[in-house]
This record gives C-alpha cells, sequence and structure tokens, in this order.
C-alpha cells in the first residue's frame, strides 16, 4: 500500500547535514519531513574522524597532487587510490579534478572552502548546547604530524597559506610535541592547529542531533526513486509512499547525484569510500586526534575507543569493502603504536566527492523549491550547522551571512 504525504518541506538525507538542516528549519516554526532508507545519523555521519575541522582550507586537489597524481592513484598503497576496475566510470571526474588542481582554480576552491568553515567552531558550540551535547567536544586543537625534519621543514609554505586564509597553526618540533602528546615516538614535529575541536563520540552527538530534530520532524523511512516538479511543489516518490512537498532540500550525501539530476541539475559527484578500525581501550593514547600525513589517516581517541580512521578509495556505492585498504589502515596504526592488536571492529562509509571539494549548496537552477545540500566531501560533519543556517536563511527568504557564489550547481 503506497503512503500518501504532505508537507511545507522535505529533507532528503538523515545525516548529520539533514538533521541539522531539520533541526534548525522546525526551530523556524517549518513543517519538516526527514527522508532516509537508513536510519538517521548512520553512515559517514558515524564513522568520520570526529573532527570539527576549522583547518581543513584546503581542496583535496592541489598543484602537488595533480604533480603526483599517476603514483597516487596506481599504488594500491596510497592514501588516495582507485578501487579497481572503477577507472573507466570515472575518467570524466578524474579530468575535471585534474582541471581543478591547477594553481588557479585550487587557490579559488581554497578560498571558498575557507569561507564556509569560517565560525563553523561557534555554530557547533551553539548547535550541541541545544541538543545537550556539549559534553561531547573536546577542546583539544589537533596536530599534524612529520615524521622526518625534511617533511616538517616542507609544511612550512603550506601552513603560512593556511595562516593567510585564517587558520591559526604552529609549528612544533619533537619537544613540543612530546609535551602534548606524552605517548607518541619517532615523529620530528608536527603542526598544532589549537582552534580545532573533536567529538570524543561523533555517533553519540549525531544520536542527540536525531533526538532534537525528531521531536519536531517526521520521518519516513524508505528511498526516494523520483523527484518531479509541478505546479505546487515538488513529488518526490519512493517503493511505498508519495510525498509533496512546497519545498525539497538534497542532503542525501554520496546518494545526491541521481536526484540532483532529477532537479535539473547535473553535478559531477562520485564516491569517496572512506574506513575505520577501531582498537577498545580503557585510557587512550592520545589527548587528540592526530594525522601523520605521509599515510593519511586520523589516530582519533574516542570513548573507549581509539578509532584510526581516513585514506580515499574511489570506487562507487555497490562494491564491498576493500580489504587491502582495512590493512593499509592497520598497518599504519601499528607504524605508531606497535603493540595494538588486532581491531575491534572495522567499518566502511560513502564520502560524495566533488572535483574542486567544494560542497554544492543553494537553490536548483530550475528553480528554488529544490535546494542542494551536498557534496561536502571531508568536512560534512563540520560545515554541517554553517549549511543549515545558509539552507534555512534560503528558505525563509534571508540573504545568506556569507558568501555561496562558488557553491552553484551550475558552476560545472
Amino acid at each position: 500500500m503506497v503512503q500518501h504525504i504532505s508537507t511545507e518541506i522535505a529533507v532528503v538525507g538523515a545525516g548529520v547535514v539533514g538533521l541539522a538542516i531539520a533541526e534548525a528549519l522546525c526551530a523556524e516554526g517549518l513543517e519538516v519531513v526527514l527522508i532516509d532508507p537508513e536510519p538517521p545519523g548512520s553512515g559517514a555521519s558515524y564513522g568520520n574522524a570526529g573532527t570539527i575541522a576549522d583547518y581543513a582550507v584546503m581542496p583535496v586537489g592541489s598543484p602537488d597532487v595533480l604533480k603526483s597524481l599517476p603514483s597516487l592513484l596506481f599504488n594500491r598503497n596510497s592514501p588516495l587510490a582507485i578501487r579497481p576496475g572503477a577507472l573507466g566510470a570515472l575518467a570524466p571526474w578524474l579530468l575535471r579534478f585534474a582541471r581543478q588542481s591547477l594553481p588557479g582554480p585550487a587557490l579559488r576552491n581554497a578560498m571558498a572552502i575557507a569561507g564556509l568553515l569560517e565560525g563553523a567552531k561557534d555554530l557547533w558550540t551553539d548547535l550541541a548546547a541545544r541538543i545537550g551535547g556539549l559534553d561531547l567536544m573536546r577542546a583539544e586543537g589537533c596536530l599534524y604530524l612529520y615524521e622526518t625534519e625534511r617533511a616538517l621543514k616542507g609544511a612550512e609554505a603550506d601552513m603560512d597559506f593556511r595562516r593567510s586564509l585564517g587558520v591559526e597553526v604552529e609549528l612544533i618540533d619533537d619537544r613540543g610535541l612530546a609535551q602534548l602528546e606524552p605517548g607518541l615516538q619517532g615523529m620530528a614535529g608536527a603542526a598544532y592547529f589549537p582552534n580545532a575541536v573533536f567529538l570524543s563520540d561523533p555517533g553519540a552527538m549525531v544520536t542527540r542531533l536525531a533526538q532534537a530534530a525528531l521531536q519536531y520532524a517526521g520521518l519516513l523511512t524508505g528511498r526516494v526513486d523520483r523527484l518531479t516538479r509541478q505546479f505546487d511543489g515538488i513529488l518526490l516518490e519512493g517503493e511505498a509512499f508519495k510525498l509533496h512537498a512546497k519545498r525539497v532540500i538534497l542532503a542525501a550525501g554520496a546518494h545526491s547525484r541521481d536526484l540532483a539530476r532529477m532537479a535539473g541539475d547535473k553535478v559531477p559527484l562520485d564516491t569517496e569510500r572512506g574506513y575505520h578500525v577501531e582498537f577498545d581501550m580503557d585510557r587512550p593514547l592520545l589527548n587528540r586526534p592526530c594525522c601523520p600525513t605521509a599515510r593519511g589517516f586520523y589516530l582519533c581517541p574516542m570513548t573507549g575507543r581509539l578509532r584510526v580512521a581516513g585514506t580515499v578509495e574511489l570506487g562507487g556505492l555497490t562494491a564491498p569493502p576493500s580489504a587491502h585498504r582495512i590493512a593499509r589502515l592497520l598497518e599504519g596504526a601499528r607504524s605508531v603504536f606497535p603493540h595494538l592488536g588486532e581491531p575491534d571492529r572495522t567499518w566502511m562509509g560513502f564520502r560524495p566527492s566533488i572535483p574542486d571539494s567544494v560542497p554544492v549548496i543553494g537553490p536548483s537552477r530550475a528553480g528554488g523549491e529544490v535546494i542542494h545540500a551536498f557534496g561536502h566531501g571531508h568536512i560534512g560533519l563540520t560545515l554541517a550547522p554553517v549549511t543549515a543556517q545558509i539552507v534555512t536563511d534560503l528558505v525563509m527568504g534571508r540573504e545568506p551571512g556569507r558568501d555561496i557564489s562558488a557553491c552553484r550547481a551550475d558552476r560545472f
């Protein structure tokens, strides 16, 4: 039996971005229904590194990455790799990615990302206070780790560029690192980002966000298979429902491309498959998230466990998890902490990846009845309340408080 529903606002996607949008729209007194085939807050919203990353201004594509792109993509042990068999389907995306990695586009993309990140920590603090999540926030900063003096010296230009975009960062030697992280050995130094905040349990935080949003919003469990514009709104159809909404927010993360196309926008979104492994422990080995930069993952001290999260594998939504990528995470974790045994659990999830690393936020080119809010890549957790603020302003007819021209869906 097909369920017929009508609402003011439908938010497609109940990850951290969709939930933050629903919470903000409900606070304006609007009628909201969330739609997702999976439980709210599962997927990438659960499995991430838990960092509110004010420092993450760099797009994935840069001139340095472009120079080493062939070796990165075709080295199975690289932190950026392609799943075997996916190259043909990814070729158009990779060409766009290469163009966006040139000096001019990379600079523009970094500036756009920095503009979005401004104030993210404060917005997260406000959101956590509203949903009872302040106890899960840790204002301990974050570290990029460098194994050699040469690598530490080579980071100076990168950090100077980040400072030019408003990031506070300090390069510290091995003695300074030992004061912050006594348990780390064998590192030449680090870049310390003091303003970064991390979540001791991102899954718990998103659960509290879901509980807060669902006090007022409805929840429809199902997958949207069809989006159709009508004279009085948008019709969303799934296997067991037909939902009519005056406005639709597309916040389905890595699953947003086909929906955006139905709304009238062809967006070059593809999928990064992210992984984590976890080791249960009573006492954390670290005080804050640490990223061994040469290996491309994060060591994250979370409640009752150490989470090792990261790497980028381009490869779509359907293939099973790669045992090889899990093995590389384990190898990397043990290079820092050799005594680690077998992990207590492993996980794979999907990130939405745009060639320029700038999310798609704003009205569809075919009309503002559909608003895009996806493509956040590695900073979806960080930008959730920022995106919610922008979308809420658009829905309420207010001018957004920041420049989102770089986020247009028609920029492609």
